[in-house]
C-alpha cells in the first residue's frame, strides 16, 4: 500500500517510536544548502503530531536545525518506508538528566508519507548492535529514553 499519506503517525508507527531504534534523520546542511543525513536512534514519539530526539549538543543537526527547521526522519517499520516530515526546533538545548551533553529536538509533524517502492515490502528491517560496554550502553539508552519523556 505505497504512497499513502497521513497528517500525523498511524497507532503502529507511534508504537514502534516508544523506544530505541535506528532512524535516518535529513536535515538542510547550513553551509552548502544541500542535504545532510545522519544516523539516529534516541527517538520517542511524544504523541501522533511530536517526535523528540537527541543528538550531540556539538553536531552539525543542531546548527543546521538552527539555521532551517525543515527536516524527515525515514522509518523502516511495518514492512515498509516512512517520511515523517515537519518543522523542527531545539527544546533543550542540554538535556538534563543525563551524563553525556546532549540536545533535546522536537518534530512537529507535517506529514507522514509511506514511501516504499510499489509492489514490494519489507521484509527485515534494519538491526544493530552497541560495539562498547553492553550494560553501559543499557544504562545509558534508559537514562536518555527516562529523560526525554519527563522533557
Amino acid at each position: 500500500m505505497a504512497n499513502q499519506v497521513e497528517p500525523g503517525l498511524i497507532p503502529v508507527l507511534f508504537e514502534e517510536l516508544q523506544s530505541e531504534r535506528f532512524v535516518t534523520l535529513s536535515t538542510v546542511d547550513h553551509e552548502t544548502g544541500g542535504p545532510n543525513v545522519n544516523a539516529v536512534s534516541w527517538i520517542l514519539a511524544k504523541d501522533e503530531e511530536t517526535v523528540l530526539f537527541t543528538v550531540n549538543r556539538k553536531s552539525k543537526i543542531v546548527e543546521n536545525i538552527n539555521k532551517n527547521p525543515l527536516a524527515v526522519i525515514n522509518l523502516i517499520a511495518n514492512e515498509s518506508t516512512y517520511s515523517i516530515s515537519g518543522r523542527a526546533e531545539i527544546q533543550e538545548p542540554l538535556l538534563q538528566g543525563v551524563p553525556l551533553k546532549l540536545t533535546l529536538i522536537k518534530l512537529a509533524i507535517d506529514e507522514v508519507r509511506d514511501v516504499m517502492f510499489y509492489g514490494s515490502k519489507i521484509s527485515t528491517e534494519p538491526a544493530y548492535e552497541k560495539t562498547y560496554d553492553k550494560a553501559a550502553a543499557d544504562r545509558l539508552d534508559r537514562q536518555v529514553i527516562e529523560a526525554m519523556k519527563k522533557a
